[in-house]
């Protein structure tokens, strides 16, 4: 018959679509996951996956085994999670997923008021990339996700928290800085720093940049908000930073000036999303509130 593990691995392949990657993310080498779906092939009877040089590809009948299959590791996650948390008689861990574009600034003050809230309740929060996060909490590898929008999977449930401001943020000592407030026309020409290319806010970074004509910097891309920002208090150019980002207390605008621009309100849209037919999906959702009103609590101050 064939494993979890066989069925782990066509997922990931599936997701992926390349024997080296899907290696990477099932932790283990490209010969051993190659040769494990042959013999899942084997076992099956069918061809599962059409092997070429740049890649590898699902037949017909391989996607839908892959589907299958991740339903059965999604339930087989379930079942495991629910048990831990009855052998612990508490809330037991939830291993939530968040942008490194929010998780830093907003976390802290969340997961002290959940404590406060639920003390059995302990929070596992690992920050990456969310188009990745979200295919992690499909195959079950996460229970809960904090995003920006959109977050890709029509088995996931999606709750949206709040909409936040994009600001643009120059160097102290820069002449538009003295001015405060300028005109739209103003931002022609200006460079911009950003994350890199992998996250999320940086395909929304470029957007922004080809509307109003300024000059993405791709040659200097930062790891954090906070490398961006520090790059842009040594004079090396601007950047548009989530206002939530400004106004925390381990973010801020030290170093740089927030601008006014007329007629330009760029945002974002930020969510919590967990799997569809969860059994903690109350838990989640109570979890998703408290994140919206950390966040309410932090603008309106």
């Amino acid at each position: 018959m064939p494993t979890l593990r066989q069925f782990h691995y066509l997922v990931a392949l599936a997701d992926l679509g390349h024997f080296g990657r899907a290696a990477v993310a099932a932790h283990v080498s490209q010969p051993t996951l190659s040769q494990q779906l042959r013999a899942l092939e084997q076992r099956l009877g069918v061809t599962l996956v059409e092997r070429r040089l740049a890649g590898a590809e699902l037949t017909p009948i391989g996607r839908e085994i892959a589907e299958r299959a991740r339903r059965i590791l999604v339930g087989v996650e379930d079942i495991r999670a629910l048990a831990g948390r009855a052998a612990e008689g508490a809330a037991g861990v939830i291993r939530l997923g968040v942008t490194p574009t929010l998780g830093p600034y907003l976390m802290p003050q969340i997961v002290a008021a959940l404590h406060r809230e639920q003390p059995d309740l302990r929070l596992y929060i690992r920050e990456g990339i969310p188009g990745e996060q979200a295919r992690e909490l499909a195959r079950g590898q996460l229970d809960m996700l904090l995003s920006p929008l959109p977050i890709a999977g029509g088995e996931l449930a999606v709750e949206p928290l709040l909409r936040e401001r994009l600001l643009l943020v120059a160097p102290e000592e820069h002449p538009l800085a003295k001015r405060g407030r300028i005109a739209r026309a103003d931002l022609a020409g200006l460079p911009i720093l950003s994350l890199d290319h992998r996250h999320h806010f940086h395909r929304q970074v470029a957007r922004l940049c080809e509307e109003d004509a300024m000059v993405l910097l791709r040659d200097y891309e930062g790891t954090s908000l906070d490398s961006v920002r520090q790059m842009v208090g040594s004079g090396l150019g601007f950047a548009i930073l989530p206002d939530l980002y400004i106004r925390s207390e381990v973010g801020g605008s030290a170093g740089v000036q927030v601008l006014e621009v007329e007629g330009w309100t760029p945002s974002r849209s930020l969510a919590a999303a967990w799997r569809r037919g969860a059994a903690m999906g109350p838990t989640y959702l109570a979890i998703a509130r408290r994140i919206e009103a950390a966040a309410a609590e932090i603008i309106a101050a």
